[in-house]
């Protein structure tokens, strides 16, 4: 059975474009890297970086979300206005309802904190997000 793995992102796509690189060697060739930008940018750095597939915008986003079997990205992905307005309501919605499970990297310029999550680096966040989609993904 074919697995679908997910990496959203906005902005520039950074942080999406950083964990498609860490992943992509370590997926077996059952698995599906997507990637679904909230604008062109994103979305083409997410490619470049080497996803199999991309798309950009509001339906993009949501189309994919439900299919998705694992989801990863910056936290702002799954609040409404979040990554500085770019997640639409409608995108936050898709995200946080869909069935997969996410892996979220943490970010205080959302101005959302999570209670027990040590601060570190976005390196090592991007490393133990990885390391979370190895261990969902039975790797």
């Amino acid at each position: 059975m074919r697995r679908t793995v997910l990496i959203l992102d906005g902005q520039g796509g950074g942080v999406g474009s950083r964990l498609v690189k860490l992943l992509k060697p370590r997926l077996p060739e059952d698995c599906l890297l997507l990637c679904a930008g909230t604008n062109v940018a994103a979305t083409a750095a997410m490619l470049k970086a080497g996803a199999a597939q991309g798309a950009t915008g509001e339906n993009a986003v949501v189309y994919n979300a439900a299919r998705a079997d694992l989801i990863l990205g910056p936290i702002g992905v799954i609040l409404a206005n979040g990554i500085l307005g770019e997640v639409s309501p409608a995108m936050a919605a898709a995200v946080s309802g869909s069935g997969a499970v996410k892996i979220l990297i943490p970010s205080s310029s959302c101005g959302v904190y999570v209670a027990g999550v040590e601060e570190c680096r976005l390196e090592e966040y991007l490393h133990r997000a990885a390391e979370l989609a190895e261990r969902e993904l039975g790797l």
